[in-house]
């Protein structure tokens, strides 16, 4: 599991500008001077350091010649994964985030923490604070962002909670980044809005999803998990919106113990009355956040449900809608589930059980999210020999 996020060894002693500095990354040497002013050079490797560079980090354990220190911030060898293109965070008091990586193609920025449903189950427990800065970062992040990124995502807490701040970042991204496919999670409740609907499909985007979770067929046990009354019918209603003004549409379903019996019908529900929608996607339960705190009333063996996936699979598939079926372990579903399983699990967080060794089908499972290895998963496992 990579650390995605922590405090330096020692910040340079000039800074350009109070509060967080983003920076794009470059270990290229031989950058033109014009360019150099405009990048950070992260000295991975011994020898004498370019001049010119608008700052530096200086990795723990690399012998280098630095001519220009109080613009050098050191790092822990934690973070010996940065690279080239790479776009982070720096805070006046020592903190660094990771913000891109431009060797992944599971790079998501979180815009806010506040969300007005409170999952059960939420890896991002929501917060009452004014995070706008979030914002900020991100337009800021997007115009270092390398035009030839393949995807991105936008993630919270609830990202729409900025109304048209965030239809202005979806449009600004647009601009910067036009053959990027954006994903945006959210939980839909804005888009029933219908004037917000339409100024969302108004951008235009060539390749944007929004992904959205509809946890039962039964009004009642949705707005239990979310934990926010009236919240269904708000959230189908923006999938209606949405719909309506032609956008792409994900129904996300997380399986865990109060919502893997009603999965076939959650899946005939949608067969039936949200047919339109592009893809469904299956997943499994990630072991952090409220999960951790909730997990006698949510952990469930996936070996327990893999009847009920199966069957949730085969009725969406009969009716022609797109399904995956993301994060779960590929010897722990029944054969059938294979054609629409997905490798999915993001590569800073994903881990493989000791059990998993031998398995000849390693390179094909996603594995297990690191906070699962860590507190606790399935008995079941069988490697593939």
């Amino acid at each position: 599991m990579l650390t995605l996020s922590g405090r330096v060894i020692k910040r340079g002693s000039s800074a350009e500008t109070s509060g967080p500095r983003i920076y794009s990354l470059s270990t290229q040497a031989s950058l033109p001077a014009a360019l150099r002013g405009k990048k950070a050079f992260l000295i991975k490797e011994a020898g004498l350091v370019p001049t010119g560079f608008k700052h530096y980090f200086h990795l723990e354990g690399v012998n280098a010649t630095i001519t220009e220190p109080e613009k050098t911030t050191r790092l822990g060898k934690e973070f010996s994964y940065f690279g080239n293109d790479d776009v982070v965070s720096l805070t006046d008091d020592g903190r660094i985030r990771s913000i891109f990586r431009a060797d992944s193609d599971h790079n998501s920025i979180l815009l806010t923490e506040q969300c007005n449903n409170y999952c059960l189950m939420c890896s991002q427990p929501p917060k009452r604070v004014d995070d706008s800065w979030l914002l900020r970062e991100a337009f800021d992040a997007i115009r270092l962002i390398p035009r030839e990124t393949k995807v991105l995502g936008f993630t919270g807490g609830e990202p729409t909670v900025y109304g048209e701040d965030f239809i202005k970042l979806l449009d600004h991204t647009k601009n910067w980044l036009p053959n990027t496919s954006l994903h945006v999670l959210s939980n839909g409740r804005s888009f029933a809005d219908q004037s917000f609907a339409h100024s969302y499909s108004k951008v235009e985007h060539p390749d944007l999803m929004v992904g959205i979770p509809i946890y039962s067929a039964d009004p009642a046990v949705h707005d239990y998990v979310v934990q926010a009354q009236g919240a269904f019918d708000e959230t189908v209603r923006g999938v209606l919106n949405l719909k309506r003004f032609g956008q792409r549409v994900e129904i996300r379903v997380v399986l865990h113990k109060q919502t893997y019996k009603g999965l076939p019908e959650l899946a005939t529900f949608i067969a039936r009355n949200l047919l339109f929608v592009d893809q469904v996607a299956l997943m499994g339960l990630e072991h952090t956040g409220f999960a951790r705190a909730n997990i006698d009333s949510l952990w469930i063996d996936p070996i327990e449900y893999k009847d009920q996936l199966s069957e949730a699979v085969r009725i969406l598939s009969t009716y022609g809608i797109q399904t995956a079926v993301y994060n779960h372990p590929l010897c722990l579903v029944n054969s059938d589930v294979y054609p629409a399983y997905v490798k999915s699990i993001s590569d800073w967080k994903n881990e493989y059980a000791i059990e998993c060794a031998p398995c000849t089908k390693k390179n094909e499972c996603g594995g297990f999210f690191s906070s699962g290895i860590q507190n606790g998963y399935s008995q079941s496992i069988k490697p593939f020999i």
